[in-house]
This record gives C-alpha cells, structure tokens and sequence, in this order.
C-alpha cells in the first residue's frame, strides 16, 4: 500500500467512462474478476501439446489460433519456454532487462494540477512488486499478448492499484470479427472486458493480427526441429557412446549357456551387445567414421547449435552476446548496439500500454478527468561524456557563455548539496599566518582597456589574485622587484596592443581581422616593454647576488 499519497477523490465519483464510451463499473473494481474458476473454461490445468508433436500437427495447431481457438498454441508457448532452454534463456534476458529499466514520469504541463498529478504517479511506482509485475505484463514478447487484471483498493478519499494480477492468456481469446478485441471467458461464453480493469500489452513482432504476432510462433518450429535432433543425438550416444559388448561361445554350447552370456552381456550396460558363435563373421561399422569430421555425432551438434543461434537472432537481434563466436570486442559492440534498438522498442511499447491502460485510470479515479494526462517515459538516459562536457565548459564559460547549474547537475547526474553537507572547492595553498593581501582593484586604465582585453584581463586577475593568496612567506626583494616592474604594466603594454584595438575597431568582419592581423603585429612598439624586462631582469639578478641565502 503506498503511504503519503494526495487524496484528492471526493467520496461520490463523479460520472466516468472509458475512451470507447463504456461506463465504469466500480463494483468490479476491487473485486477478483479474471482468476480461475472450477469447472469453468478457466481452469488452471493445462494441456501439453508437445507430446508427440509433430510438423503438421504443429501446422493445424498454428492454424487453429489463427481462427480463433488458441488455448493448445498458447499451451505450446508455455512449453517451448520451459523445454527449450536457449528460447527461455534469451527471451527471460530480453523481459528482464525492459523490466528493469528506469521509469520517469513527465507531468502534462507545469500547471500546479499537471504536477501533482504527476507526482502522484510517481509515489505509487514506488514499489517492490513493481519490476516482477512490468515482467509478467511482457509475457506478450512470447506469446503476442498479454493481460494483467488491476485489483483496486479504496480508502476514503483514493483509489489505488493494490495487485497487477497476471492472467492465464488461455482465458482470453480475440474477437473473431476484428482479431484484436479481447474478451474474457465468463460463466455464459466470452464477455467484453470491464473499463480500468486490465492492463492489455499487445507486443507484436511483426505487423497483423496479435495472434500471430509473438516469438513464440517461430520459436515453435526451431524447438521442434532441434527436439528432432536431440532425440537422434541422444539415441546415437547410447549405441556408439560406451564400448560395443560381444560376447562369443564355442560351437555346440548349451542354450542354458548362450542364454546366461547373454544376460551376464545385458548386465554391462544397455543395447549394443549381442552373442554368437566364434565361427560367425560378423563387422561392426564404429560410427566415429560417418558423417563430416568422423564423428557422426558432430553433426547433431551443429545442428543443434546452429538453431540455438537462430533462436538467439530471433529473440535479441543478435548472437554474439550469448554465443561464443569469432569476432571479439567489436562484433560484440556492433551486436549489443541491436540489442539496445530491440530494448528501447520494447520500453515504449510497455510504456504506452501504461499510460493508457494504468495512469490514466488512476488520475481519472483520483483527480477527475483531463485533458493530458502525465506520461510514463521507461529507458535508458541517452549517454552524457561527462569529460568532454566539462572540458567544453571550463573554456567556455570565462569566455562569457552562460549555463545553467541546475542543467549541468542534471546531465553529469551529481545531486544538489544538502545545506548541511560539506562541498569540494578548487585546491588552493593555506595563506600565510596574518591578514591575506586584497587582490589589486582595477584602476582607470584597466577600465578602459577592459572592452579590449575582455577575458584575458580577467584571467590576469584571477592569477594575480591566487599568486598573493599563495604567499607562503614576507615579500623577498624578487618579489618586490617583480610587483615594481608590474606596476602600471597596462601603461606598458598600450603601445603593443593599440594597434590591434585600433585594426579590430575597423575591421568589418572576423575574415578581415584575420587577414590585417599580420600587417598590425608588424606595427607595434615593443621597446618600451623590452626596456621594462631588462631592468626587471637585471634588477631581480643583482636582488638575487646580494640576498643571503636561507637555511
């Protein structure tokens, strides 16, 4: 029972029907209305057509669920799912790995109404039952369709879904008008089914009628040939797979003799033995020497696997991730990517059947009729390169583009920092004992030139801000040579970058900057700037001679 939910149902419903028009009946609602029943043709006892099936009663078998009576072809699906093993394997691999998958709820609007009711949704999903549930609703993969009853609980004020009941799909069959229409086996013959009762999951795979729409159609003739081959393979093991006993007995011995050699043969093992007189000539032909390799039984074994791999391509699209075969890394890359086409398929097609047959009655129960309903969205997040997004980023941003926090939370999946929570920060060096210098202020000079330097300033700022946070120790005379030589360093610097303000304030275009950029850099005035390096060179060399050295 899910707790916390909205109640937002008043106690007399107001008048609901279904999209074909069909009243609700709210007193079937919390009822049991689908299970088995004795005597009935609901019936949990089951047929086992695959006794002694073979290609034409398959054929007739396949042609009767065409025309309406499919209890024996739903009866063999079940079968092929337990006695085949690579069938069973696979298409329990495919459901569970749908069934598993994240589940998102997307409110209709951001209207107030649109997001409580998504949330509303989203509190129920929270479920332990709810993945073994979404498994039985894709029973449909194998058998074309399914149906899961919804046993509703009601409190004063809210109608949930307390149980997602499987049903048997023998207890169902198609309307022979249409093909499409379900109808339930009821006490007086086939019945329609009740409005916000049941969840329908029509999962074809391939376009036409349901019926002939699972995996488990084909499935059934590469069962039957690779039962052929097993049955072939296992009664050529028990002749030619343990030692050829041959007993022999002299002329004129006794029948009491012959007949207790050939008991005493018997109790070796079990046929292939045989007793006869030592004047007989008698040649056994070993079965190693037939078929291709000398091994006749290689040869149900690669039919047994070929089929396997059909089974295989059949169900997930592919072999290479549940066979051993040659190609490596990359053939496995190439095949799993199918895989991931079959899988997404697969959540939109359970998802849209969600949507219809399950959220939208709870909102109509709930909170009244809509005009959009929230909408379940099943599947993998498309993949984020979380390096190349923060890369992008940190050269980006100093340069003035604006991102959203929330937005980069989101796509690199790091959540929201609790108020009380400690945080990461860039790794600086501890200051010095004593009060930090403040990071120099821009001057008038610094003001005008900053609609040219743009970010470079920035930058030099930033450096310059974490060079004195990283004093360690009392300024030495380098350092003071160095900030003296800095001093009014944008005076310095403005015969080098006039010209290039000057070019980039006439220039029409990129293309034209690009092209006059050589010209200009040919018109700067250096000296100025040469003359301030060499007396800061020569000055902090002599700093450097005269200061005794520490330690």
């Amino acid at each position: 029972m899910v707790s916390n939910l909205p109640a937002v149902r008043p106690e007399t419903p107001p008048p609901l029907v279904w999209a074909d028009g069909r009243p609700i009946d709210f007193s079937q609602l919390q009822r049991d209305v689908a299970g088995p029943r004795l005597m009935s043709m609901r019936s949990i006892n089951a047929g086992h057509p695959s006794i002694g099936l073979t290609p034409g009663r398959l054929a007739q078998l396949l042609i009767e669920a065409e025309q309406g009576d499919m209890i024996a072809f739903l009866e063999l699906a079940e079968e092929i799912e337990e006695k085949e093993w690579q069938y069973g394997s696979v298409l329990g691999t495919r459901k569970r790995a749908v069934s598993q998958l994240p589940i998102e709820v997307e409110a209709a609007s951001d209207s107030p109404d649109d997001k409580a009711d998504a949330e509303f949704i989203r509190a129920w999903l929270k479920r332990d039952t709810l993945e073994m549930e979404l498994f039985d609703i894709l029973d449909g993969v194998g058998k074309g369709f399914s149906v899961t009853e919804i046993i509703w609980s009601r409190t004063a004020t809210t109608w949930l879904p307390e149980r997602l009941e499987w049903r048997d799909p023998r207890w169902f069959r198609f309307d022979p008008i249409d093909g499409r229409t379900l109808q339930l086996w009821g006490e007086d013959g086939p019945e329609p089914l009740s409005a916000f009762k049941y969840i329908q999951h029509v999962h074809p795979a391939k376009s036409g009628l349901p019926i002939r729409g699972g995996l488990a159609r084909p499935a059934a003739w590469a069962w039957m040939f690779k039962n052929f081959s097993l049955k072939e393979w296992i009664a050529f093991l028990e002749v030619f797979g343990m030692p050829l006993r041959v007993g022999r007995y002299d002329n004129g011995e006794s029948e009491d003799n012959i007949r207790r050699l050939m008991t005493a043969i018997r109790q070796i093992g079990s046929d292939a033995s045989a007793v006869f007189p030592k004047s007989m000539d008698v040649e056994f032909i070993d079965g190693k020497q037939r078929g291709a390799g000398g091994d006749a039984g290689a040869l149900f074994k690669s039919l047994a696997e070929y089929i396997d791999q059909q089974i295989s391509k059949l169900v997930l699209g592919q072999t290479a991730t549940t066979d051993a075969i040659a190609g490596g890394h990359a053939v496995g890359k190439i095949h799993n990517d199918v895989r991931e086409d079959i899988e997404r398929a697969d959540a939109k097609l359970l998802a849209a059947t969600l949507n219809r047959d399950l959220v939208r009655p709870m909102i109509m129960l709930n909170r009244g009729q809509r005009a959009a309903y929230p909408r379940l969205k099943i599947g993998r997040p498309d993949p984020v390169d979380v390096k190349a997004l923060s890369q992008a980023a940190q050269i980006l941003v100093p340069l003035g583009l604006q991102v959203s926090e929330p937005a980069m939370r989101k796509l690199t999946g790091l959540p929201d920092p609790k108020p009380d929570e400690p945080v990461l920060r860039p790794a600086t060096p501890q200051a010095a004992a004593g009060p930090r210098p403040p990071a120099p202020g821009p001057d008038d000079a610094e003001t005008a030139a900053s609609a040219f330097l743009g970010p470079l300033k920035s930058r030099l700022e930033a450096l310059r801000a974490a060079s004195a946070a990283a004093a360690l120790t009392a300024p030495d005379a380098i350092d003071e040579t160095a900030d003296e030589a800095l001093d009014g360093w944008l005076r310095q610097m403005e015969p080098v970058v006039a010209p290039i303000d000057a070019m980039l304030g006439q220039a029409a275009s990129l293309a034209e900057a690009k092209n006059r950029l050589i010209a200009t850099i040919g018109a700067m005035d250096v000296d100025a700037l040469a003359e301030l390096l060499a007396r800061a060179t020569f000055g902090a060399r002599i700093a450097g001679l005269v200061t005794p050295a520490e330690g």
